[in-house]
C-alpha cells in the first residue's frame, strides 16, 4: 500500500540505473517458495494499492512482476488509491494465510522494513481479509493494468 519500498535495495538501484533485472538471480528463494505452492494447489494472490501516476519504486514493481510474481504463480492486481477511497483498509500492508494468521508488515517513514508481526486475532484475520477481497474485487488483473 506504500508508493515507496526499500530504496536502498541493490535490484531496485540496479534498475534505477538501467541494468537488466534477473528475477532468479535477485529473488530465487522467493520464486521457489511460490512456484512450489502454486504447484501443489495454493492460491497466492497479491493485490497492490499505488497512486498514480507512479512512483518511480512501483514503476520498478510493475516491470519486475511479470518476471518474477506471475512467472512463481501469483495473480497479481492493481488499484488506483482514488478508487480504494471507500474501502476501510488496515494501517500496514499485511499478508493473509488461510483466512486466520495475519503477518503484519512494519515500515520506516523511508520504507525500509522494521519488523514482521504475526498476528492471529480472528478480528484482525477478519478485517485484513475483507480489505483484500474488496481491493482484489475492484483492482485490475496485471495483464490488463497500465500504468499512469
Amino acid at each position: 500500500m506504500r508508493d515507496g519500498y526499500m530504496k536502498s535495495d541493490p535490484a531496485f538501484i540496479d534498475w534505477s540505473a538501467g541494468r537488466t533485472i534477473e528475477p532468479a538471480q535477485r529473488w530465487g528463494d522467493w520464486l521457489r517458495l511460490v512456484s512450489e505452492s502454486t504447484a501443489r494447489g495454493v492460491e497466492v494472490r497479491r493485490a497492490r494499492i499505488v497512486s498514480e501516476p507512479i512512483s518511480a519504486y512501483i514503476r520498478f514493481e510493475y516491470e519486475v512482476t511479470e518476471g518474477l510474481n506471475i512467472a512463481a504463480g501469483e495473480q497479481v492486481r492493481w488499484l488506483s488509491r482514488r478508487d480504494a477511497t471507500s474501502i476501510a483498509l488496515p494501517g500496514n500492508d499485511f499478508w493473509l494465510f488461510d483466512s486466520g494468521l495475519v503477518l503484519v508488515n512494519h515500515f520506516d517513514g523511508d520504507g525500509d522494513s522494521l519488523e514482521h508481526e504475526v498476528v492471529t486475532d480472528p478480528e484482525v484475520a477478519k478485517l485484513c481479509a475483507s480489505a483484500f477481497e474488496a481491493v482484489w474485487e475492484r483492482a485490475v488483473p496485471h495483464e490488463a493494468y497500465r500504468p499512469v
